[in-house]
Order: structure tokens, then sequence, then C-alpha cells
């Protein structure tokens, strides 16, 4: 999904990640080689693909499946003499893997990763690491991510800032009216109070949502806030089951923050936060 570019898209990708780069080095493309396997996950070997699907590069090569045993990995080839990195190359690379995750388990990979040849796919990657991919499909079957923000309503929680802290409020007043340059420092200082604030409330509001959550979620992992106005930015791994019932559990808790919280909420997509955070079974 074009909106998780914000973040590496496959961020959670993990020790797979990890180890398809190791092997990137020991099986890199060779000086002078024009083209690439380049790796979007792994999958169950029985999964199928639908004909026609277009991957990263320019050109796009077709999506398809190298299997080994009783896994596959998703892979297209890439020329490698054109760095990736396009917008188009994100979305591309992140809709294979969620269009994969409605039918079947898949362990997303960082965005990036190409091997040398097919060869390597199955004997450096498939193969050594057959029974840690096996068990975290295992553990991923009929689950998907979901992504659930908070943005607060700037007015109302500077209001809620200055009804709750006195100190704050006395500053606005001095500076409300007041030549901004004589008022400097005192804005300064207001604007740390208010940011501080926003802080504390964030973490509450946090706990608040992971808290509602509890019940109704297989894991969760808060994210790091990327804007100051951010309330809460959590990825929860939900049963597919059990997708009714959050998307109830999201809409209370929305309607109890409405006017001061605005909750938004991406997917069913891949499980990016989730690769390598599971316990084993």
């Amino acid at each position: 999904m074009a909106s998780e570019s914000d973040r590496a898209p496959a961020a959670a990708a993990g020790r797979w990640t990890d180890m398809s780069a190791s092997t990137r080095e020991k099986s890199g493309p060779d000086a002078g080689q024009q083209t690439g396997v380049y790796v979007y996950g792994i999958v169950p070997g029985d999964v199928q693909l639908h004909s026609g699907v277009r991957g990263v590069g320019d050109p796009p090569g077709e999506v398809r499946l190298m299997h080994s045993g009783n896994l596959a990995a998703l892979v297209s080839e890439v020329d490698i003499t054109n760095p990736l990195g396009t917008p188009e190359d994100l979305q591309a690379h992140q809709e294979i893997l969620d269009a994969v995750v409605s039918e079947a388990p898949v362990l997303p990979f960082r965005f990036g990763g190409a091997l040398a040849t097919e060869e390597a796919v199955v004997e450096d990657l498939l193969e050594p690491n057959h029974d840690e991919f096996a068990a975290a499909l295992r553990q991923l079957e009929g689950c998907a991510e979901y992504i659930v923000r908070g943005r607060y309503v700037e007015e109302a929680i500077l209001d809620e800032i200055l009804s709750g802290n006195s100190r704050a409020a006395r500053l606005r007043d001095r500076i409300r009216g007041a030549d901004p340059d004589a008022t400097r420092e005192l804005r300064i200082q207001l604007g740390e109070i208010v940011n501080n604030t926003v802080v504390d409330k964030r973490e509450k509001d946090t706990r608040s949502l992971l808290a509602e959550m509890k019940d109704h979620c297989a894991a969760s992992v808060p994210r790091t806030a990327t804007n100051e106005m951010d309330a809460a930015y959590v990825a929860f791994l939900i049963e597919d089951d059990k997708a009714g019932e959050f998307e109830r559990v999201i809409q209370d808790l929305s309607d109890r923050w409405q006017g001061r919280v605005e909750l938004t909420v991406r997917g069913p997509m891949a499980p990016y936060d989730f690769v390598g955070t599971l316990q084993d079974a």
C-alpha cells in the first residue's frame, strides 16, 4: 500500500531481511551482470499467483514463485543497473505482499533485496532457512496487520493543555497580543510545555489503545511517532475471524475520542511489524 511508504515498506522483516542482505554479499550480482532476482518475501509453496502481475524496476519483471520443498519465494527479474527507489517501486513492492496476505501467510522482506541467480534464491535463502521460515509462516497463518493511528485535533488538545496547566495558561495570556520579538522567550517556554505535555498524553493514549485491544489482537507493536500531533501509532496483528471485532473496538474508541483524537486504520496488509518478533510456538 502506498500509504506505508512513509517508513521503509517491510521495515519489520527483521532477521529475514538481514539474512538476505548477508546472502547478497556472498551471492550478489557479479561485476558486469545486468540482471538479478528481486525477492519480495516467503510464502507457503502451495500459493497460487495471478498471471501478469508486474513487480519493481524499469522495466518491471513479472512476479513468479521460486519453490523449495513446501516453501516458495516471491521473486521477479530486475535490472540491477537501474537503481530502485521510485515511489512506483515502493508501491509495487508493498502491493504485491499485501495482495498475498488476503489468501495466505507471507514473510515480507525489506525493500531492495536482490540475489544474483535463481539458484541462489533456493540454495542460499530457502534451503538453509527452511525451518525458521516454515515456523514463522505457521505463526502468521490466518492473520494480517492493521495500523491504527490517532492524530490530536490541534485546537482541542491545546485547549486541554492550557486548561490543565496554569503556567501554560499564564504564558498564553502574556503572549496574546504582545510584540512577537519581545515575547520570544515566553513563546519558547510555552512551546516546550506544549511539546512535553503532548508527549505525556501520547504515552497515556497509546497505553489506552493497547489496553482496549489487549484481548482482541494476537500481537501489537507501538510505532515511533512521526508527527508532533500523533496521539497513538500502533501496529496490530489481527486474526482473520476477529477483524470485525477489531473494527468494533476501534469504532467504539473513536466515538469516545471524538473531537479530541481522529483515528484512522490501514489494512489488512502483510505483517511488516511482526516478522521475527513473535515467540516460537
